[in-house]
């Protein structure tokens, strides 16, 4: 439910594979897919400076396709032909431009990038166009409104409609994105482990009749599923910690503070204004947000101002992702964008990095207007689904499996994992921080 132009491209990247090219000016496709991803952009809004890089891969023995982020780069924006800026790496084959860094109408972006083994990467020259600000924002439920491949069959969600006036002394290019905030309950999912907040301290543990042999916890924040290296083999020798059951399971552990799931938009929606030139747009379908929970949410509708070269390039992505699998369909060229080798021009790149202004608006999404279960609540209704646990089931399509808190006895069993001291059992999880979490209040969140 969480995509991106990455794992479009990947998924392209994989098509073409398959079915290979038409283009006669496209180098052949070789039977093993190599190929580095760009996906990124600089805006001018207040907001992160994001480039991610990967490398695409097929295994040449199996032919499984994969993806490595490209880590330790030199990455850099070059704004004007001139300035360079740098940007730092935040998570493997992420890079963001230092805070306070934003984009600024008229200017012209490049990007460029280098390998560990010297080897060169550049964007050709963006430059920025100021977005027309949104008008008007409306939302209405609509039981039918998604594609049943897109959440194993689930249709529900909220429709949403723009007014924007197009500039009448310009080509214009649109794009529109959305960001969806939802309220997360649930901080840590532990598989075939447990949550420790302090260190677990090596080769001491406890033992007591009732439950056996525990860990020791010490007094150093760890924050995170603790599991023992190893597994006894003899409990006659050396005592190393309790014996750690097997299977596919889950503990999980509910947030310390207040948490918010960041969810994205699944595709292109684009718009060129060769038809209304300078008209108002009245009523344009931006966005589908799926019926996640029953509960309120914040929306982001994003109005992106494309180059034209841009924009081709996404309607090209945005074409051969939805009209692929029959075998009438025409098959795809490679979603070529503009970053290309230095030294070696005709080596295959995909993806685009674009310059981008952006006008946006805040939804709160109340919700009282649908009917029905949502994702996180049909299908699991005996017992009833919890209105906090239905983000949980709507992103991991199976319901929550909190630690059993003590005293242990009768039914409730211990975990298989037995910590002594240090915080009170069952703790609850910190909010990490990421591209799709964060602790931080939403601006336009309401209570």
């Amino acid at each position: 439910m969480r995509t991106s132009l990455f794992f479009l491209l990947r998924f392209l990247t994989v098509t073409l594979l398959l079915l290979g090219c038409v283009n006669p000016e496209v180098p052949d496709v070789n039977a093993t897919v190599n190929v580095i991803v760009v996906d990124g952009s600089v805006t001018d809004r207040a907001e992160p400076q994001i480039v991610r890089l990967n490398r695409s891969k097929a295994d040449p023995k199996t032919g499984r396709f994969g993806s490595l982020p490209l880590t330790d780069l030199s990455v850099e924006l070059v704004v004007d032909s001139g300035q360079v800026v740098a940007f730092h790496e935040t998570f493997p084959g992420t890079y963001q431009l230092p805070g306070g860094f934003q984009g600024r109408v008229g200017h012209r972006y490049q990007l460029r990038f280098r390998l560990p083994d010297d080897t060169r990467y550049e964007s050709s020259t963006e430059t920025l166009r100021a977005a027309p600000p949104i008008g008007q924002v409306t939302a209405r439920f609509n039981p039918l409104s998604l594609q049943t491949r897109l959440l194993d069959g689930f249709t529900a969600a909220h429709d949403f409609y723009l007014t924007t006036q197009d500039p009448a002394e310009t080509r214009n290019f649109y794009r529109w994105d959305w960001v969806l905030w939802e309220k997360q309950e649930w901080c840590r999912s532990c598989y075939q482990s447990v949550y420790a907040v302090n260190t677990i301290l090596p080769h001491q543990y406890h033992y007591d009749d009732m439950n056996g042999q525990y860990f020791v916890s010490g007094k150093g924040l760890f924050e995170d599923c603790f599991t023992p290296l190893q597994r006894p083999k003899d409990f006659s020798s050396e005592v190393i910690g309790r014996y750690v059951r097997g299977g596919n399971y889950f503990y999980d552990y509910r947030c310390r503070t207040q948490c918010w799931e960041i969810l994205f938009n699944y595709g292109f929606n684009l718009f060129d204004d060769r038809y209304i030139n300078g008209a108002s747009l009245v009523d344009k379908q931006v966005a589908q947000i799926p019926f996640f929970t029953r509960t309120p949410a914040l929306v982001e509708i994003r109005q992106l101002a494309l180059s034209q070269e841009a924009y081709q390039f996404y309607k090209l992505v945005q074409d051969q992702t939805e009209n692929n699998g029959g075998l009438a369909d025409t098959p795809p060229v490679a979603p070529i964008g503009n970053v290309h080798n230095v030294v070696k021009p005709r080596e295959r790149v995909v993806g685009y990095f674009a310059a981008t202004g952006v006008a946006t608006l805040r939804y709160w999404l109340d919700r009282k207007d649908a009917s029905g279960p949502s994702v996180g609540s049909r299908d699991m209704l005996n017992p009833p689904i919890q209105s906090e646990e239905e983000l949980f089931v709507a992103l991991n399509q199976r319901r929550p499996s909190p630690e059993p808190p003590p005293p242990y006895g009768g039914n409730r069993f211990p975990p298989s994992i037995l910590i002594w001291g240090g915080p009170p059992r069952v703790p609850a999880a910190v909010c990490v921080p990421s591209a799709s979490r964060t602790p931080v209040r939403p601006e336009g969140w309401r209570d």
